[in-house]
């Protein structure tokens, strides 16, 4: 199970995930995205990753994506945190 939350202020989006980032809940965050994407610009949004347990390949591909797309991630846990470098890296 993935729970978004999405918090919206003028100058900016933050996108709280928790959970497990796998199977159908990747394709659930993917449509969440779309649907956010489509009214703000994806520089301005964060999404905090602090609370996410799993991410299989699929959820990967999706946060290298949303990357490549301009959001940023913050993340506090060790698993979440090398993930996160991962993507950084993959971007270069």
């Amino acid at each position: 199970m993935l729970r978004i939350t999405t918090m919206t202020r003028p100058d900016a989006t933050t996108v709280a995930l928790e959970g497990r980032l796998a199977g159908p809940w990747v394709d659930e965050l993917a449509r969440s995205w779309s649907i956010l994407t489509a009214t703000r610009d994806a520089h301005s949004v964060s999404v905090l990753l602090d609370t996410v347990t799993f991410v299989d390949a699929a959820g990967k591909a999706l946060l290298q994506e949303m990357h490549a797309q301009g959001a940023t991630f913050v993340a506090s846990g060790c698993m979440m945190r090398a993930i996160v470098e991962e993507i950084g890296k993959s971007a270069r």
